[in-house]
């Protein structure tokens, strides 16, 4: 029997997803990541998602956006697409 207040574990689709993606400074990953999302993954970003941060050295960013994803396909998907760019080093 599961205890009471017990958090769900998982995802669940559809829904709103939160994903990081981590580069360099300067490749315009801001602009990129949202762009890619959209076209090459074909995936709905939520309009003022965006949020960036600086690496305390600089050299690096930290771009996370927020999207839709139907089924879990559309999760990875935006993973795989993310990862395929050569500026990004990882997602989260």
């Amino acid at each position: 029997m599961a205890s009471v207040g017990a958090p769900q574990q998982g995802f669940r689709f559809p829904g709103e997803f939160e994903i990081a993606a981590m580069g360099r400074a300067g490749a315009d990953l801001e602009t990129r990541v949202p762009a890619l999302l959209l076209r090459e993954a074909g995936l709905e970003v939520i309009a003022d998602s965006l949020s960036v941060r600086l690496s305390r050295g600089g050299q690096y960013v930290a771009v996370r956006v927020r999207f839709v994803a139907t089924v879990r396909a559309d999760y990875e998907r935006a993973h795989a697409v993310l990862r395929a760019d050569p500026d990004v080093r990882y997602t989260l």
